[in-house]
């Protein structure tokens, strides 16, 4: 690492750290040459992802898509902005674990009703209803009589 002060080639580290919860590292290095110090912040490298979409078209995936979808499907529920980060976190960390660099819209959706099955029933029937394109009030129906069958079971 270059000294900022001398450009020196060598430093020495003298305390590392995690930053930004955890995807960043901080490190506070000395300067062989010169003696001073300096913090650098090391950023882990992550593979980019893209989402594959029902028309077969593929983009970037955007965290804030998926949170603004959790926000339209909560609005008006007792959830909180906090609560909807932590499952768009929940679902990020999940899909870059996978070995796969394309994932589908589908298998996105997935993710995101499974979780909002758990944090509030309306706001999963809500997305579950936009996501799924239910045709009509039967298949809504269907939809809400499986959600009470399985919290019976639970």
């Amino acid at each position: 690492m270059k000294c900022p002060y001398c450009g020196y080639a060598e430093s020495k580290v003298i305390d590392s750290r995690p930053a930004e919860e955890g995807s960043t590292i901080r490190r506070r290095r000395e300067c062989l040459a010169c003696r001073k110090r300096f913090t650098t912040y090391e950023v882990i490298e992550r593979m980019p992802l893209v989402v594959v979409k029902r028309d077969g078209s593929r983009q970037s995936f955007d965290r804030v898509k998926v949170i603004n979808g959790l926000v339209r499907a909560c609005e008006k529920r007792p959830v909180t902005l906090a609560q909807l980060e932590a499952v768009a976190d929940e679902i990020e960390a999940e899909l870059q674990g996978a070995l796969d660099r394309e994932v589908s819209t589908a298998e996105i959706g997935e993710m995101v009703m499974l979780r909002l099955k758990d944090l509030d029933e309306v706001a999963y029937v809500r997305f579950a209803s936009v996501y799924r394109q239910f045709k009509d009030i039967h298949t809504f129906m269907e939809e809400l009589t499986k959600l009470l069958g399985d919290k019976a079971k639970g």
